[in-house]
């Protein structure tokens, strides 16, 4: 009948409607107090303090957004609900003490009561906390202050000295800008559904940034819980901690240099196989062993060489275990299955699971499968899903709530749905025998570790003793891990493809830019992210080549994200699941040709896959010495070559390791390039022409080419690379 949450729902951007704003209010003002209420009801009052106010109704029940597009934004809308709200702002908070408060809602002739809440009026002072510095400080002086209230400090802030002509770069995975001077961000794992850089929201944050331009440096806010940066004249910072306690870590040196020894410290990327940087392969509407065999033939006809395929859409939707229209016995104690205990029916969507793996090995394909780090909830479960569920219970296996109850999933997508705690060594070993078989005898080579952001609230507990953010933004890194150390056991390399991180995250597979419409911005923006990624340790890393959602790219913007993506650390192409309608939005080549009725685009996509196939070795080569070195792979000009100003007025110009510059082309109806080219000498190896870098240049850009360079004394090596 009636809800209030003081803290919300946990959502990092958009207040609940049941929660007090702020959180923690300054001594001497009001706080907003609102409660979620049944339509039905029809007044609301506070007990405040020892006196009373009225609450207004502030609108009509929400429901879901008509007109949303596609299956995660329909979520999204659903999980607005139906409650009302009512609210209103209490008196000032009085200073040294704690106030408490309920809530009494009547509906007819019932009379209802929350339990009492408490709050107390926070201060800033410059005392309260500790504040650890290691390297050489930035930190201005006299720029510390501490947020403390009845319940302890919650919060810090500083200020770190910036000179007039320094740019500062990283934070994680950034879709809005390179440089962030002049800009304010927050470093919070978020599932943002589409238009990141618009949002300023990303999957993949840290706190981790390098100071350019001047005489070179890079900082760590040494924490998991939620920061907030905004860089104008110096960097002011603010951080949640933990005890009041932080660490910030200062480093010195090249770009490469810093980053080397932060990995040293966060975890170091490590060497994959070779066929990771082969062609990836992928629709959401490939849900069964006939359409993923076709696809994989329709490659080997169109001659268009892959590497990998990703099968999202292969499990009952129910378990994320068991393969669509598997027949076994239920285990009622939530107990493993072997491959012998399943019966796969001819008729089925999957008759022959492993036969199709051993079939798409011979031809030299890898088998990804999609997974998601949630037992699903709703419909209410049945069968093994139903047991799978009363084990995570029974066993607390589960991310737990702070009154000691499971943690339902907060977010959107699987509403309510159980999160394994893989902080937990029982709950990691118990969730990862259930895929075991997955890899040990169907014999695929890694798998999509999808949705890891969906650990939201103050008061998730896990069991390493972690509590709210420090447990939920490191979560998409225990998750990769885990996964990867499946692998591992197995004999496999640990190949996890993720979208969600944190710092840690760099050690831990391969990621993807998440999910983006089809269009020239979102093109853009996902470049921005995975140069600001690597720059923060990312070695393999990707994009949904020409955005996986909406309607299919033109084929201007497709042949451009194909020539990108050629030249980026992971290619691959995915879609969206579109109910299966027509006409089809598959990102093949063949059905873009089909789509967009150009016949350019299957021999220039097959041009593109096939140089892939030669750049291979030279990719595993480089990105062993991103490995090594902390160099990146993916590298901005910015990032190498800070002090020309040039390279920051060309945000997208980046090298591909130590030999290759690309100068992709990303404007649409654009026939010419302007790029930096970096110091040096440098080939062109579409013409040969050598020139002196340090300058910037303008070339042809037909739609069929991408301006590639080399360096002089590497141009044997890859000479005839474009074909």
């Amino acid at each position: 009948m009636i809800r209030h949450r003081p803290f919300g729902s946990g959502h990092a951007y958009q207040p609940s409607i049941d929660q007090r704003v702020p959180v923690r209010p300054p001594t001497g003002e009001p706080v907003n107090l609102g409660v979620a209420a049944a339509a039905t009801v029809t007044a609301v009052r506070c007990e405040w303090d020892g006196g009373t106010f009225d609450l207004a109704k502030d609108g009509a029940a929400t429901g879901p957004v008509a007109g949303a597009e596609g299956h995660l934004a329909s979520a999204a809308a659903g999980h607005r609900g139906r409650s009302v709200r009512w609210s209103a702002d209490s008196p000032p908070l009085p200073p040294g003490r704690t106030v408490r408060y309920r809530f009494v809602a009547t509906d007819g002739t019932v009379t209802r009561r929350t339990r009492w809440f408490q709050v107390s009026g926070a201060a800033w002072s410059p005392t309260g906390g500790t504040l650890t510095t290691h390297g050489e400080s930035r930190i201005v002086p006299g720029s510390v202050s501490w947020l403390a209230d009845g319940e302890g400090v919650h919060r810090v802030r500083f200020a770190l000295r910036l000179d007039g002509g320094e740019h500062v770069l990283g934070f994680g995975e950034r879709f809005d800008r390179l440089d962030q001077r002049g800009h304010a961000i927050d470093a919070t794992v978020f599932e943002q559904y589409k238009g990141q850089g618009a949002a300023g929201r990303t999957y993949l944050p840290m706190p981790f940034a390098h100071v350019l331009g001047g005489t070179g440096w890079a900082f760590h806010v040494d924490t998991a819980e939620r920061t907030w940066f905004d860089i104008g004249d110096a960097i002011q910072i603010e951080a949640d901690v933990v005890d009041g306690r932080l660490d910030v870590h200062f480093l010195d040196g090249s770009p490469g240099e810093n980053l080397a020894r932060w990995l040293d410290r966060v975890g170091r990327p490590e060497r994959l196989p070779d066929w990771v940087f082969r062609l990836w392969a992928s629709g959401n509407e490939w849900n069964t062993q006939a359409r993923v065999t076709a696809e994989m033939e329709l490659h080997r006809r169109h001659d268009v060489p892959v590497g990998v395929v990703v099968i999202e859409a292969w499990s009952d939707e129910s378990t994320f275990t068991a393969f669509r229209d598997a027949e076994y016995v239920v285990h009622d104690d939530g107990s493993p299955h072997r491959l012998a205990d399943f019966a796969f029916p001819a008729a089925g969507a999957w008759p022959d699971p492993k036969g199709m793996v051993d079939r798409l090995h011979e031809r030299d394909v890898r088998v990804l499968l999609w997974q998601i780090p949630l037992a699903k909830m709703r419909p209410h479960p049945t069968g093994q899903a139903a047991a799978d569920a009363a084990a995570m219970v029974r066993e607390g296996y589960g991310v737990q709530e702070g009154d000691g109850r499971p943690y339902r999933n907060r977010g959107w997508w699987f509403p309510l749905a159980l999160m394994p705690d893989f902080t937990n060594p029982k709950a990691r070993d118990w969730w990862l025998s259930k895929r075991r078989y997955l890899v040990e005898e169907v014999g695929i080579d890694g798998f999509k570790t999808d949705g890891g952001e969906h650990a939201w609230g103050h008061d998730l507990r896990y069991a390493d003793g972690s509590v709210g953010a420090s447990g939920n933004n490191r979560f998409p890194v225990e998750y990769a891990a885990a996964y990867g150390d499946l692998l591992r056991s197995a004999g496999r390399a640990p190949v996890t493809f993720s979208r969600a991180g944190f710092t840690g995250s760099q050690a831990h597979g391969v990621f993807w830019a998440g999910d983006e419409d089809s269009t020239w911005e979102a093109m853009r923006s996902s470049l921005r992210a995975g140069l600001s990624a690597a720059a923060c340790g990312i070695v393999h890393w990707g994009w949904d080549l020409a955005g996986f959602s909406g309607p299919v790219p033109s084929a201007e913007l497709y042949l451009r994200a194909t020539a990108l993506s050629a030249f980026l650390p992971i290619m691959q192409y995915h879609s969206e699941f579109n109910h299966h309608r027509t006409p089809s939005r598959d990102r093949t080549p063949w059905n873009i040709a089909e789509q967009t009725g150009d016949a350019r685009v299957l021999p220039v996509f097959r041009h593109y896959a096939h140089l892939r196939e030669r750049l291979v070795p030279y990719l595993a080569e480089q990105a062993a010495r991103a490995v090594d070195t902390g160099w990146p792979l993916l590298r901005a000009v910015a990032l190498a070559h800070p002090h020309e100003p040039e390279a920051w007025a060309h945000p997208f110009d980046f090298q591909l390791g130590d030999e290759l510059f690309v100068a992709a082309v990303l404007e649409e109806g654009a026939t010419t390039r302007e790029a930096f080219l970096p110091p040096g000498r440098w080939t062109d190896l579409r013409t040969g022409e050598t020139s002196d870098g340090g300058r910037v240049v303008t070339v042809d850009a037909p739609l069929e080419e991408i301006p590639v360079w080399c360096r002089r004394e590497a141009i044997d090596r890859h000479r005839g690379l474009l074909g």
